[in-house]
């Protein structure tokens, strides 16, 4: 499908976001870029974009199937997608289901232990400050959102990860912990940006090896190789 790319709205890390001919919506272009640590780390990898634009398309019609409302509304090209144009609600809803990362590195628990139930993590985004931490009161407190929307994202974010993690163990794969973002069309909250290895902290379910971003991060290995694993065992069903 091909769509006229129009005016550049923004550019982060990896991705650019761009005006259509369509009102309404947006042609999201994932590039090549990879970064971590905040973009103290930067690389560049043939592909990258490609696989992650196609994990993303999946698991965002895999969800709708599933009653969840999300941005996509189709493919354009291999590394880009037309979604639905929002106002994001400037959070990141960090689901986790085992502890690793960050809450390793800022808490005492230890690397590994399965989190029951899951654990809801809520940063402001805000790259000048390193998205910080927020809690609900902080959230309703800036008006970023209502408690009735705050309680919905919540409920969608655990519905998410009950669909996804059953997914990926089906594939062999234990989904450690993901980002999600959210926005809003008129009254109506959908999930937005992304849902691929870059948001991902994803686990081989026999070896422990990271299949994610991670491997990128610290220096596990062949990156490229890692997501090559994810999307095949991901996209096999689709292609078969």
């Amino acid at each position: 499908m091909y769509v006229s790319q129009g005016e550049l709205l923004y550019a982060g890390k990896a991705k650019s976001v761009y005006r259509t001919d369509n009102r309404g919506e947006l042609l999201i272009r994932f590039r090549d870029d990879i970064t971590a640590f905040d973009g103290a780390k930067k690389d560049c990898f043939a592909g990258k974009g490609t696989y992650n634009a196609r994990i993303s398309a999946f698991f965002f019609r895999y969800l709708e199937k599933h009653g969840v409302r999300t941005h996509f509304i189709s493919v354009c090209e291999d590394s880009s997608m037309i979604v639905r144009a929002l106002k994001m609600i400037p959070i990141e809803i960090i689901v986790r289901n085992i502890a690793a990362g960050s809450m390793v590195k800022n808490f005492p628990i230890e690397a590994g232990t399965t989190l029951s139930p899951p654990v809801i993590v809520i940063d402001y985004k805000d790259d000048a400050k390193h998205d910080p931490m927020l809690n609900d009161d902080l959230i309703i407190t800036l008006k970023i959102a209502t408690p009735d929307e705050l309680r919905e994202i919540k409920q969608i974010a655990l519905q998410i990860n009950g669909i996804l993690s059953e997914y990926l163990a089906e594939r062999g794969i234990h989904l450690v912990d993901f980002k999600l973002e959210f926005g809003k069309c008129e009254d109506t909250i959908f999930v937005g940006d992304e849902i691929s290895m870059d948001s991902m902290r994803l686990w081989d379910a026999n070896t422990g090896e990271s299949l994610d971003k991670d491997v990128y991060r610290f220096e596990k290995g062949d990156v490229m190789e890692a997501y090559r694993q994810v999307a095949e065992r991901i996209l096999a069903d689709q292609e078969s």
